[in-house]
């Protein structure tokens, strides 16, 4: 990705007021940042030790010379390969083949671990946790080796697939850096036409080199190392944190990388004011209070298009669109409502004058090209943090409100900012797999291209339409 930043580079020569402008190509640092504390293991290795006795002396007196056969231990991962065997299995390291329980079901058995499952909930499931403590950890895409084992179709973002044909598209290489591919988005207004008697808009817009920001967290975390690791993340990566005013000053956190949450009469007493505000009442009212750019905070609510419309109309350029945290709002799933939301700018020729900003139901690095592709200009992470902080949730989380998460007790700001810088590299790097398959350049292209996506309903209607009892 390339991005062009002023360098003040004296010429050789003899006129030393030449100027030249160089360009920087975006990298986030990575480093291993092992987790605060263990997980439970996934499963319970449970061993009955008479007759695994049984075994034992049964094969010695089969195979008794042939002490390679006798000394075998039925798991390749070295689940029973401890000082005494399968008298004390080690479950940290099964990984739920099965052979175990296969070849000696009278003597292993094989269930999942009830702690394991408590860190996710229905939707940040506990496969997806693992999976962002992988890359929170390592700071590269988890590859296994074992080729794709998660749907290929369902319920919310898995009823999307890309389309990245190898035949129809030029060879992009945006990772091993053979080529160049932007993911660099605007956040801000952008006038469809130029006024020259000075009545027009005036574009105000920043650039950020991540389509990806971080939201606020939930009540129960919002704590001030959170809101200064969220705050210092954000400055390094150099994309933008959204986080309540209180705490922002409780946290001594304020930045050009924080976005405050406040109400419009609040903005009077925000000095100095920063480059981005997120208004959570009245955000029409602020735009003659605020010489920042305001955004306004638009849940998915029944009346958000009415209200939408209307922000737009009063001047508003910048929204935050959010669902709840299983990605639910005004009765719908967030892929449906951006959609429409898209459509119905695009129906009004007004899309290309807003940014709009999505959160909730964005658990996964492949969500955010879905995203992107459905309609938002850039995405607001918010469990995916926790998940990569190791943060436990309580129960089910749906929303901020009544979301409860347990921090790690040891919780720092520097290991936590190396771990969403992490994450963020191996998020970035899935989006440019899935551009350079498409055979995109920049992101922003990327934004509400629905022809790059195939959905499982049309394909299945397109299949199965004419057969009868398919409804």
């Amino acid at each position: 990705m390339a991005m062009a930043e002023p360098r003040n580079e004296q010429l050789e020569g003899d006129v030393p007021t030449v100027q030249a402008v160089g360009y920087r190509r975006y990298h986030i640092d990575t480093a291993p940042t092992p987790d605060l504390a263990d997980l439970p293991h996934r499963f319970l290795v449970e061993v009955d030790r008479v007759e695994l006795l049984k075994l034992l002396v049964k094969e010695t007196w089969e195979y008794w010379g042939d002490w390679d056969v006798v000394a075998a231990r039925p798991c390749v991962y070295g689940v029973f390969s401890g000082p005494i065997g399968g008298f004390a299995p080690r479950p940290e390291h099964c990984v739920g083949c099965l052979r175990c329980t296969i070849q000696h079901p009278e003597a292993v058995t094989i269930r999942h671990n009830p702690e394991w499952k408590a860190w996710g909930d229905t939707y940040l499931s506990p496969k997806l946790v693992e999976t962002i403590l992988s890359e929170a950890t390592l700071g590269a895409v988890p590859v296994k080796g074992q080729g794709y084992r998660g749907r290929f179709g369902g319920p919310g973002w898995d009823r999307i697939w890309t389309d990245m044909s190898e035949i129809v598209r030029p060879t992009r290489d945006g990772i091993h850096g053979r080529e160049f591919i932007s993911t660099v988005v605007d956040i801000g207004s952008r006038p469809m036409h130029l006024a020259t008697n000075g009545d027009g808009e005036r574009p105000r817009c920043l650039q950020l080199p991540l389509p990806i920001l971080f939201d606020s967290p939930p009540e129960s975390a919002q704590t001030v190392v959170m809101a200064r690791l969220l705050a210092h993340a954000a400055e390094e990566l150099e994309t933008l944190a959204f986080l309540p005013l209180p705490l922002v000053r409780e946290a001594g956190a304020a930045s050009p990388a924080v976005v405050p949450q406040l109400r419009a009469s609040e903005l009077a007493a925000l000095q100095p004011a920063p480059r981005m505000v997120e208004i959570l009442d009245d955000a029409p009212a602020a735009l003659a209070l605020t010489d920042a750019i305001v955004c306004e905070r638009l849940p998915f609510e029944p009346g958000w298009r009415e209200a939408l419309l209307a922000s737009i109309a009063a001047g508003v350029r910048v929204f935050h669109l959010v669902a709840d945290y299983h990605g639910r709002g005004d009765g719908r799933f967030v892929r449906d409502l951006v959609m429409e939301a898209h459509a119905l700018l695009v129906e009004k020729g007004l899309r290309d004058m807003v940014t709009l900003i999505g959160s909730g139901g964005i658990a996964a690095a492949e969500h955010v090209p879905k995203a992107i592709i459905c309609g938002f200009d850039a995405v607001a992470l918010d469990t995916p943090l926790l998940a990569a902080l190791q943060a436990q949730p309580k129960g089910s989380v749906t929303d901020a409100a009544t979301a409860r998460f347990r921090l790690p007790e040891s919780l720092n700001v520097e290991w936590g900012v190396q771990r969403l810088k992490n994450l963020a590299a191996a998020w970035r790097d899935q989006l440019l797999e899935i551009m350079g398959a498409m055979g995109l350049r920049e992101v922003r292209r990327l934004r509400g291209e629905l022809g790059r996506a195939m959905f499982q309903r049309d394909l299945e209607r397109e299949a199965f339409g004419g057969i009868d009892g398919y409804d």
